[in-house]
């Protein structure tokens, strides 16, 4: 259709369209069948009843007291119900709703150092995956709207996850990871370039990765720097976080007192990777610290922008119908209230 003619025949109508205009088209058929169809042949009633006498003027359209009959009522009936089965719409208001969305990797240490239990979890002490485990889980529930993607990563790097929006199977696939699953050694390097893959399809501004590592790079084809270089030429943003206590568990050894010893990570290089690609270096020694370095990084990465604007259709079909069976009403009743319009008039 003309798009000025539609224009003002939305103006005329309200913006009111129908869905399936084509039963329009029926209006026209109780015309035809009765023209079509030959006429029915005068039979003699089977069974008499007191106000058939009431009845057949009724159907002759001259029903007492009512000038006309049921005239024009069934035909209006019909052509309401034709509109109501052609599903009149009703466009509402121009709508434009907000979105947040980023397409974010999270790449997790499973190196054997992950099994170190020198990190507190509601007051017990536990071992480094499970204390990542519960912040990474938590974080996930706040990104409704990004893309996320798990890779883990040991002596060699794997995608876990896709960029996908269930984040519940990503939470799901994090919680079944162990340490060893890719190796025990650590290939930072490797997990940056399968990340920087992975992102660099998607929009420009919204690629980000989370790299949670607790030891140095040890093994793996690529330099730690050297990725971080291919992910900054691919647009990722990088966010490394460094994680370990303080210390080593205290252990005992024939009733001896080891003396604890500092667990290293590669504080310095996880720095320049982060500054290389535009991201922020993290250290995370304790739970606490650990879940505001990721309540920290979502206040980073807050890549706001607007929804497609939509305006919404508003099925009108029950104003047809309702007024339809209110003109069928009274027909409908016509065969109990003509015994008792019959004995007002006696």
């Amino acid at each position: 259709m003309n798009p000025w003619l539609l224009e003002h025949w939305q103006q005329l109508t309200g913006g009111v369209d129908f869905a399936w205009p084509w039963l329009l088209l029926a209006l026209p058929a109780p015309l035809l069948l009765r023209w079509l169809l030959p006429p029915v042949p005068a039979r003699r009633a089977a069974l008499q009843v007191p106000y058939g006498d009431a009845l057949r003027r009724v159907a002759s359209g001259s029903a007492p007291g009512r000038p006309g009959g049921i005239g024009p009522w069934p035909w209006i009936a019909w052509a309401l119900l034709c509109l109501a089965a052609a599903r009149p719409q009703q466009l509402g208001e121009i709508q434009q709703p907000p979105q947040a969305g980023r397409d974010l990797m999270i790449a997790i240490d499973l190196s054997g150092s992950m099994e170190e239990r020198d990190m507190l979890l509601d007051g017990r002490r536990t071992d480094r995956l499970t204390v990542a485990k519960a912040v990474i889980a938590d974080f996930l529930e706040r990104r409704s709207g990004d893309r996320v993607g798990l890779i883990v990563f040991g002596s060699r790097a794997y995608a876990l996850t896709p960029l996908t929006r269930d984040l519940a199977s990503v939470a799901e696939q994090l919680q079944a990871s162990v340490v060893g699953l890719p190796g025990r050694a650590t290939a930072i390097g490797d997990a940056i370039a399968l990340a920087s893959k992975r992102l660099q399809e998607r929009p420009d501004g919204q690629r980000v990765l989370i790299l949670l590592t607790d030891g140095v790079n040890t093994e793996g084809s690529l330099d730690p720097l050297r990725a971080a270089e291919l992910a900054r030429a691919t647009g990722v943003r990088v966010h490394t976080i460094a994680l370990g206590g303080s210390e080593s568990r205290p252990q005992t050894f024939f009733g001896m007192q080891v003396t604890p010893t500092r667990m290293a990570f590669d504080e310095q290089t996880l720095q320049k990777v982060a500054e290389l690609t535009g991201g922020r270096s993290f250290v995370a020694r304790d739970t606490d610290q650990l879940a505001g370095i990721y309540a920290e990084i979502e206040t980073l990465e807050p890549v706001e922008f607007a929804g497609e604007r939509v305006r919404p259709r508003i099925e009108r079909y029950l104003w047809p119908l309702v007024a339809a069976v209110a003109c069928l009403l009274p027909i409908w009743l016509a065969p109990w209230l003509m015994p008792l319009l019959r004995e007002r008039g006696a």
